[in-house]
Formats: structure tokens, sequence, C-alpha cells
């Protein structure tokens, strides 16, 4: 059973900085797994200090007197990785000019960390799977089986499941691989460790340039903590030692931090600001929340305007003015149904009803004294009578909105918008 004091012995050994849960499981875990054979795949971003668990491993191991190596397989290239790993024959291929011993021969009874294990060659890694299950394996340009003792510890960055899924890394050697797995949180995770991480840095720097300890404000500190580090902890590393060389200040605010801060590359979602006066209560917290609003605001003027367009057309005036538009219409030769009385009077109650319902009716002109009406197709722009309407509604008031607004039955400010948005010039 592993005590806080065994874990806090750890980090002052490898100079582990932080208290984050999902980091001291992780830990944990390295070191049960430690005096053990069994292959580890540690999983986390880049950055976030994978090697430092696979020293640790090493280690506490019954194999700390061997030897460790780390090696990066995507920084091999394809055509001589496996020779690396598993060594050549003289004369295999051109340049070899003479026998080599590779990783697995040099390193055995040792630890080897493979970082970045799912950018290797589907070849190499089937030659992998060979050591892993049986311990064996051939030199490239021979025929003879070697046998090693090396402990395989991996790393990546990458999802392996995913990259099995689609044919670039082999399933069975992923699921070889981790035989106990030790996901490495991201620094974003470990919100109240980066305060920390930064003071060490800042003291290690100063040490190291002979300068002053720079210090952040509690507003500075907390704009540490709002950045997505996108490149974990090397990335505060490396900012730590740019505040240190060039900061002039040596307690920053957050003003002068953000200078040193790139930009976020994480998607921002937008903020409404609250009115003047408001709590900040009605700040939406998520893009859909935002939407939300600008549907029901939308739905909300097509009911104002509905609205306003029925209580004009119960008024004679909004009658007479609604008949002149079908005129106008009928003038420039664009056929429309004719929606109300030929007499131009006023609608009788059944026809309002009906329009108010959403059901236009057409009205017979050959028949004055007819009162029966039938349904047709809606073919009312509701838009373009809105645009009509107001412009007469200016034209009448001169071109006073207040007085044109409040026979409109609306608000000035939504008579404005409406303005803007048919581009009414009177």
């Amino acid at each position: 059973m592993l005590t806080n004091q065994d874990l806090q012995s750890l980090k002052n050994r490898f100079g582990i900085i932080g208290n984050d849960a999902a980091l001291n499981y992780a830990l944990g875990v390295a070191l049960q797994v430690a005096n053990t054979d069994l292959t580890v795949l540690i999983q986390g971003e880049s950055g976030v200090g994978k090697e430092v668990f696979s020293k640790i491993i090493h280690q506490y191991s019954s194999r700390k007197h061997e030897s460790f190596i780390a090696i990066n397989c995507g920084a091999i290239p394809e055509g001589t990785i496996d020779s690396e790993l598993f060594g050549h024959e003289k004369g295999s291929f051109t340049s070899a000019v003479g026998d080599r011993k590779g990783y697995f021969e040099t390193v055995n009874s040792g630890t080897i960390f493979l970082d970045e294990i799912g950018e290797m060659p589907l070849g190499t890694q089937a030659r992998l799977l060979r050591v892993l299950e049986s311990g064996e394996y051939i030199k490239v340009g021979s025929s003879k089986v070697l046998k090693t003792n090396v402990r395989v510890v991996a790393a990546t960055n990458k999802d392996l499941k995913e990259l099995a899924a689609v044919g670039k890394f082999r399933e069975d050697l992923f699921y070889r691989l981790s035989t106990v797995p030790i996901r490495v949180p991201a620094l974003r995770e470990r919100k109240n460790d980066i305060s920390l991480l930064f003071r060490k840095f800042a003291a290690d720097f100063a040490d190291k340039y002979r300068t002053d300890t720079v210090h952040l404000d509690e507003a500075a500190q907390q704009l540490l903590t709002t950045y997505s580090w996108p490149g974990n902890i090397r990335e505060l590393k490396n900012m730590a030692e740019q505040i240190s060389v060039l900061s002039q200040s040596k307690k920053l605010t957050s003003a002068e931090l953000q200078f040193y801060i790139p930009e976020d590359n994480q998607q921002k979602l937008p903020a409404i600001i609250p009115s003047e006066g408001g709590d900040g209560n009605s700040n939406f917290s998520s893009e859909r929340d935002l939407l939300y609003k600008l549907f029901f605001d939308m739905k909300k003027d097509v009911t104002d305007v509905k609205k306003m367009f029925f209580e004009i057309m119960k008024s004679p005036g909004g009658a007479k003015a609604y008949q002149g538009e079908q005129n106008f219409q009928q003038e420039n030769r664009e056929p429309q149904p004719s929606y109300l009385p030929s007499n131009g009077g006023s609608m009788s109650d059944r026809e309002m009803q009906s329009s108010e319902s959403g059901q236009p009716i057409i009205i017979s002109q050959g028949d004055q004294n007819t009162s029966s009406a039938q349904e047709v197709e809606d073919v009312l722009d509701l838009a373009e009578n809105e645009k009509t309407l107001i412009i007469k509604a200016l034209k009448k008031h001169r071109g006073r909105r207040r007085n044109a607004a409040a026979e409109l039955g609306i608000s000035e400010r939504t008579l404005y918008r409406k303005i803007k948005e048919y581009d009414v010039d009177i």
C-alpha cells in the first residue's frame, strides 16, 4: 500500500511538482508496476513528461543497475529502424560495412523506452511483437535467432486503438503493450499545479541566469490557469525561461503576462455581455443557449409583425392601404389573389377570424352581396407587405419614425431595425 510519504519521496527524487489527484494516481501505478516485468504503455499528450515515468519504472525495478535507453521511434528513418533496434549483419544492405549490435542486444537485461511508438512502421511492429511474446529476434540479413531479456516501456501521444482500427497499428501489438496502461494528465487538467510549476521554473532560471526571481500577482496567476497549454509542461517551462530573461519587471501583472501568452488555439465560444444594470445572470454558458435565444427572438419578432399586420387590417385605413397595394400589384401585371372585399369596405367578423387563423380567404368581386369564402393556397409574402406598410406609414407621417411606429403598433427601435433590414429609404 503506497503512502503519501512514498509519493512525496518519489516526487523529490525526480523533481516532480504538483499534487493533482490524477497525477498522484499515475505515479502510484508506476510505483506498483515497477518491480514487475510487465510491459507498460504510458499515454499522454506531448510535453507532459512521459519519459520521466519510464525512468521511475526503471529506477524502482530490479533492473535499476542495468542499462536504460530511450528511443524516439518517430525520429529514426523507416529504412534503418530495424537495424537500430535489432542490429544487422555485414553486407545485409549497401551501407552495412560491418556487423552491428542493436539496442535489444546492447541493453539486454535492462529497460528500453520506446517513445512515440505510434510512429513505428508496421514491419518493425511485427518484429517487436515477437520480442514481447517470446524474447526472440533476428538481425537484419541474418537467419540466426537470438534471445533477449529486455523490459519494454512504450509511450504515445496518439490513440493506438484508433490507429489499429484504420490499419496503421497492429491490434495484437496494442493489446500486448497495454498490459498496464498509465495515463499522464495534461497540464490544463492540473490547474492547481500550474502556479507551483511556474514558481519552480522561475526560481531555477533565476539561479541559472543570476537574476531576481520573477513573481506573478493574483490576476496573472489566474491568467495562467485559463490558458489551455497545448504544449503542456514543456511550453510552461519555455515561457518561464523567456519571462526570466526578457521581463524588465520582476512582479508581473496580468497585462504584462498577456504579452508572453500566445493566442489560444482552442475554439472560443461567443460571450453575451449583460445589459447595463443587469446582474449578469442572463449570460449563456454555451453556443447552444445562444442559438436558442436567437430563435426565440426571431419568433417574437414574427409574432409582433403578425400582430401589427392584423391590427392594421382591422382598421379601415389599414384595409385601404392594403387594397392600394393590391391595385399596385395588378397594375404591374403580377397576378395576386385579393384578400379584401372588392368594395373597399371593412372585413366581416367571419372574414377577420379566418384571416387571423392563418387561413387566407378570397372574396368574389362580381357579387357585392356574397358572403361566401373559399380557402386558397397561402401565397402571402409577409416580408414584402410589411415593408410596404412601413413605407406608407413613414410617408403618412412625413418620415417621423416615432409617430409611424405608434400607428404600426411597434416600438421605435423595432421600426428602426426593420428600416435597416428592408433598406427603406424615405
